[in-house]
């Protein structure tokens, strides 16, 4: 089963903290004996291949130094669009060289580069992992008129809020204020691009008036249910309804605090299992009568660690296990499938058809 994880920090982590992301998890691990400000590592490209994970949005991710939420560790913030815009480009470009230097990565940015990824893992292949850029947080872009920029250099997914931004609200602070000028402006020309707009980190009120205003792909690549965990920060269940009729997925985050119910980061990992994972993933598809807008967004290694992830799991590596209690909830192969990669690969093929 090729997995599909729709939310990775790799070049944050790689630029960010110095990870060499090509080791092996425990040879990364052995240089960190205390971990890093975000804990204990759990992605390496290495422990991605060994949990059969061949395809990854790879994020775009800076810290606005008026954070919200407060440092989680970086060693550079941004303070205005330009120095946003020079560090995600940094990003960018850790990717590219990736590729460059190795034959093992592609870029995937269309169906062709897409399939090629996808038959790489066919039996008697030499599989491939296949990135995704997104952006998380669109203050790099420094004017709406410069996506045409990130869009040829490869980038595929824009969302516009991580904290406030210049574009929409975030959903930290439970804003009660939508989309700016400038974000409607963005919106506009990422539907020439047909680029892929996601909802997460957005206020409620920002989404909705996307929702309303952006008629390209809708997605939500890594945020769970706000029945079951609070705060806006999760979906409601109109939310969720809304991006089913968008033909959308939303990708289950795999951090504690999102799964448990007034979990706090640092609290005890046992108190969070596989089950809390399957809740989620059970309640959308309960909501909305399929298995056909959920997906897997871990978001490993975005500021937390080993210690905050479900108490079966230690690596990106044991993603597979989601996949065997679903099977236990009597989910079918073919649902599962879909929830583990098939419902994100459907997803970018009906966005670059």
């Amino acid at each position: 089963m090729l997995i599909v994880d729709a939310h990775l920090d790799l070049a944050y982590n790689a630029v960010n903290h110095g990870r060499e992301l090509r080791q092996e998890l425990s040879a990364l691990r052995a240089l960190e004996p205390h971990g890093s400000a975000g804990g204990v590592a759990t992605v390496t490209f290495p422990e991605l291949a060994k949990g059969n994970v061949g395809l990854v949005f790879g994020t775009l991710f800076v810290m606005p130094a008026d954070s919200a939420i407060g440092s989680i560790g970086e060693k550079s913030v941004y303070h205005n669009a330009a120095e946003a815009h020079k560090q995600a480009m940094t990003q960018l470009d850790y990717y590219h060289r990736l590729v460059d230097e190795d034959e093992q990565f592609r870029l995937v940015g269309d169906i062709k580069q897409l399939k090629e990824v996808i038959d790489s893992h066919k039996p008697g292949r030499s599989p491939l992992m296949g990135i995704v850029p997104l952006m998380e947080g669109a203050d790099p872009i420094g004017r709406p008129e410069e996506l045409e920029e990130w869009y040829y250099r490869g980038l595929r997914l824009i969302g516009l809020a991580w904290d406030d931004t210049r574009y929409a609200s975030g959903a930290w602070k439970g804003a009660s204020t939508g989309l700016t000028d400038d974000g409607r402006l963005l919106l506009e020309i990422m539907a020439e691009y047909k680029m892929i707009l996601d909802l997460t980190h957005m206020s409620e009120k920002a989404s909705f008036e996307s929702l309303d205003r952006y008629e390209g792909p809708v997605v939500a690549t890594h945020s769970n249910c706000r029945a079951l965990v609070d705060g806006q920060r999760q979906l409601s269940d109109t939310q969720i309804r809304r991006v089913q009729e968008r033909n959308g997925v939303i990708g289950v985050v795999l951090y504690n605090r999102f799964l448990r119910a007034h979990h706090a980061k640092g609290d005890r990992k046992e108190l969070v299992t596989l089950d809390h994972v399957a809740a989620h993933i059970d309640h959308i598809c309960q909501t909305l009568g399929d298995g056909l807008h959920v997906g897997i967004g871990s978001d490993f290694d975005g500021g937390f660690g080993s210690a905050d992830i479900p108490s079966e799991m230690d690596s990106v590596a044991d993603l597979p296990l989601i996949a065997g209690r679903l099977k236990s909830r009597g989910y079918s192969e073919t649902d599962i499938t879909n929830i583990m990669g098939g419902n994100w690969i459907h997803l970018l093929q009906r966005a670059w058809k």
